[in-house]
């Protein structure tokens, strides 16, 4: 059965594990960000204010280009973050911190939401929402350099732009798991649980969440 579904999420919450794991469940293909030489990042990095609109116009195009071939592709696949995130949340980041001028941002925003217009949604969106104190043990975790410097602080800023994002987003079902609670790498009864609400989502039922006690036996599984 041919589905396109995202999955979303702040940075160490675990969108390219979960991938892989649903892959593997159910026999989907993985799409998992793609490494773009962005020709802006060595000045984006020496002079943000410079140069990071013209960044995440950069990863937008990019990011649009590769939606749409997966909308199109024969097989189910599943994607490591969407689209949307791109501009809802760190290209707004961005802005809010104000690298971005408005004029810019503005341009940007049109751009965006044009586009939008054509893009066919994803059948569903897997929202994986997890607390700073979560995220940032997981970043520790796996230790990538390139990480370490990133803050509570920063993490706590890119929370509230998610949860703001979910709040309105309406163009395919989400469902919005519970990361906190939920360890699919250590539980396997965890992943059974998430792979259950899936399919329950993508068959057509609008009311699904993860109940306290299922979350608790599904650790005993």
């Amino acid at each position: 059965m041919k589905k396109f579904v995202a999955v979303a999420g702040n940075i160490g919450v675990g969108k390219s594990t979960l991938v892989q794991m649903l892959c593997s469940r159910m026999g989907w293909e993985p799409f998992y960000e793609p490494v773009a030489q962005n020709p802006y990042l060595a000045d984006f990095y020496a002079n943000m204010d410079s140069w990071s609109f013209h960044s995440q116009v950069f990863f937008l195009t990019h990011r649009l280009r590769s939606h749409f071939q997966l909308s199109q592709h024969p097989n189910a696949v599943i994607q490591d973050r969407s689209v949307y995130e791109d501009a809802e949340i760190f290209a707004q980041n961005l802005y809010l911190q104000g690298h971005i001028q408005e004029r810019d941002y503005q341009t940007y925003r049109d751009l965006y939401e044009t586009m939008l217009r054509f893009l066919p949604p994803p059948d569903l969106v897997i929202y994986l929402r997890a607390s700073v104190s979560t995220l940032m043990g997981r970043i520790s975790n796996r230790g990538r350099d390139y990480e370490r410097t990133i803050s509570a602080e920063y993490l706590h800023g890119l929370n509230n732009l998610y949860e703001t994002w979910i709040d309105n987003f309406t163009l395919c079902p989400i469902l919005a798991v519970p990361a906190d609670d939920l360890d699919f790498v250590s539980h396997p009864g965890h992943l059974r649980l998430i792979v259950q609400k899936v399919d329950e989502k993508l068959t057509g039922k609008e009311e699904v969440v993860f109940e306290p006690d299922e979350v608790a036996n599904a650790a005993q599984d």
